[in-house]
């Protein structure tokens, strides 16, 4: 319990820092022969600082409850 509600303390505080993360999306191109063609876009997936706080409550939730198990 103690290492997951690490993971989403983290977790959550890198949502609130960085505001998201963006995906590359690759689309199919043709062969060219010796040239190699790459198509990749990458979208912006922005998640709300809400988002970030709540998961970092949820894993401080966890933290203090793996906590008072062990005692």
């Amino acid at each position: 319990m103690k290492t997951i509600g690490i993971l989403l303390i983290v977790a959550g505080l890198a949502a609130v820092v960085f505001g998201g993360f963006s995906s590359p999306n690759r689309s199919q191109v043709p062969d060219m022969g010796l040239i190699q063609v790459e198509d990749a876009e990458y979208h912006p997936m922005s998640a709300p600082p809400i988002l970030g706080i709540a998961v970092m409550l949820v894993g401080g939730g966890l933290l203090v409850s793996g906590f008072r198990q062990t005692r």
